[in-house]
């Protein structure tokens, strides 16, 4: 008996770019055994909205300026991805910090990327700091949230390297594009059932045979 695809949220704040990856590669074909049960914005402007209602994807607004604390929204947050039997939550651009309600109600099921090769760079302007601190490479990494900041378990990175002359856009513009290759790359591994976490390492089991 076929497995039913695992159920994935999007969550996003903006523009959406990587959502756009995400449903590429699942028309494509890239990535199987999974569908996109909903997007969700805390930002009623999001034209990620736009490019899930573009793609036949409930597209829902959970504002956060109505709640108390973030604990509270996170609350609402919860019960909304419940009603969408979500098993995966994918964050792409989503500009709120999850709190132990959102961590513990999807432990090792919370996929966040990064622009930069962690543990460098954790935290806001990662390509600035980058710049700053001189290196000849970045990147990205996709990882799993745990409580910390940009500390949970690491699945994927890409290395960009740091031309002379770079400047903070397009340093990120160069990182865009492997953030768009390895985010849909990890969400298949995840549907599919190839990501195992031990301890602080994520071990990508071989596919299986068809």
């Amino acid at each position: 008996m076929t497995a039913p695809p695992v159920n994935i949220a999007v969550l996003v704040s903006g523009n959406g770019t990587n959502f756009q990856a995400i449903v590429d590669a699942l028309e494509a074909g890239r990535i199987t055994k999974g569908r996109i049960a909903c997007l969700i914005s805390n930002r009623p402007d999001a034209f990620a909205l736009e490019r899930a209602r573009q793609h036949g994807i409930p597209a829902l607004v959970l504002e956060h300026t109505g709640f108390a604390n973030r604990r509270e929204y996170d609350t609402a947050l919860v019960a909304l991805l419940r009603e969408h039997n979500v098993q995966l939550v994918v964050l792409a651009g989503f500009m709120r910090i999850l709190s132990p309600v959102m961590i513990e109600a999807f432990p090792n099921a919370i996929m966040n990327i990064h622009p930069a090769l962690l543990p460098s760079f954790p935290g806001l302007d990662a390509q600035k700091q980058a710049l700053d601190y001189g290196v000849r490479y970045t990147g990205c990494t996709v990882h799993f949230v745990d409580c910390g900041t940009d500390t949970g378990p690491i699945i994927l990175q890409a290395v960009v390297p740091v031309l002379a002359g770079d400047t903070v856009e397009s340093l990120s513009e160069r990182i865009h594009g492997e953030e768009h290759r390895i985010y849909p790359e990890a969400v298949g591994l995840f549907c599919t059932g190839r990501l195992q976490v031990t301890g602080r390492r994520v071990i990508v089991t071989p596919a299986l045979s068809p």
